[in-house]
C-alpha cells in the first residue's frame, strides 16, 4: 500500500496524494486504506518511508559492494541512473519529483523529504571526500560542493527526462559527472551491471539485511 502511493506521489506529488487516489489504484475501498492510515499526512509519511526503503535495495545497496572512495561514488551515481532510467518509480526519482512540494512547507513531511536527501547527500560526499584523500579526484572543490554538484545535476536530468520523454537528458548528465570526476561516460565499474539487468517489470526487491533505509532517512511506520 505504501508503495503504491509512493508511485503515485511521483506522478502528482505529495500534496496531491488523497486516501481515494490510493484506495483506487489498489483497488480497495477507501475505508481500507483508512483503516491502515488515518490520516493524509500519515499515508505521505508512509510514502516516504516506501520511497526510501525502495531507492536503499535499488540505489545504496548494490553500490555498497563497491569499494570506498571514487568506486563507490561512481556506484551510487550509476545505480542512480539506472534506478531511473528503469522507470522504478513512474515519475523517476521519488525525492526529485516531491521535493519541491514541501521544501517551503515545514512539518513532518518536509522532516522527512529533507533528512533523506541529507543522507543521500552525505553518501556521496563521504565518497567524494575518501577518493580525494586518496588522490583519486581533485582536493578542490571540496566533497560537499562536489556531492551538491553531482546531486544538481542528477535532479536536472530527471526534470528534464520527464519533460522530453527521452532518455537524452540522463546521458548529458553521464558525461557532465564524468568529465567532473575524471572518469568514463558510463560511471558504472566495469563489473558492475545495471542494478535492473534481469528485468524492467520486477518489481523493487526489500533492502537486503546489510542495508537499512537510515542509509538515506529516516523509517517510519507503515501497514502494508
Amino acid at each position: 500500500m505504501a508503495e503504491q502511493a509512493a508511485a503515485l506521489a511521483s506522478v502528482h506529488g505529495l500534496s496531491g496524494l488523497t486516501l481515494s487516489e490510493v484506495a483506487g489504484a489498489l483497488g480497495v475501498s477507501k475505508s481500507s486504506v483508512q483503516a491502515a492510515y488515518a490520516t493524509k499526512e500519515a499515508v505521505q509519511l508512509a510514502a516516504v518511508a516506501a520511497a526510501t526503503d525502495v531507492f536503499v535495495a535499488e540505489v545504496v545497496a548494490p553500490a555498497h559492494a563497491q569499494p570506498e572512495g571514487l568506486p563507490r561514488l561512481s556506484a551510487l551515481i550509476e545505480a542512480w541512473f539506472d534506478y531511473v532510467e528503469r522507470r522504478v518509480f513512474p515519475g523517476g526519482c521519488f525525492m526529485v519529483a516531491t521535493l519541491a512540494d514541501f521544501d517551503s512547507r515545514p512539518g513532518p513531511v518536509r522532516d522527512a523529504l529533507a533528512a533523506s536527501r541529507q543522507r543521500w547527500l552525505d553518501l556521496l560526499e563521504r565518497d567524494a571526500a575518501i577518493a580525494q584523500s586518496a588522490g583519486h579526484l581533485p582536493s578542490s572543490p571540496p566533497a560537499a560542493m562536489l556531492a551538491f554538484e553531482i546531486d544538481a545535476l542528477l535532479a536536472a536530468a530527471n526534470v528534464s527526462r520527464n519533460l522530453s520523454d527521452t532518455t537524452e537528458p540522463l546521458a548529458l548528465a553521464r558525461s557532465l559527472i564524468a568529465l567532473r570526476l575524471g572518469t568514463t561516460a558510463d560511471t558504472r565499474p566495469p563489473d558492475m551491471p545495471p542494478s535492473g539487468a534481469s528485468s524492467p517489470d520486477t518489481p523493487p526487491p526489500s533492502a537486503p539485511s546489510g542495508a537499512s533505509s537510515d542509509d538515506v532517512g529516516p523509517r517510519v511506520g507503515r501497514t502494508a
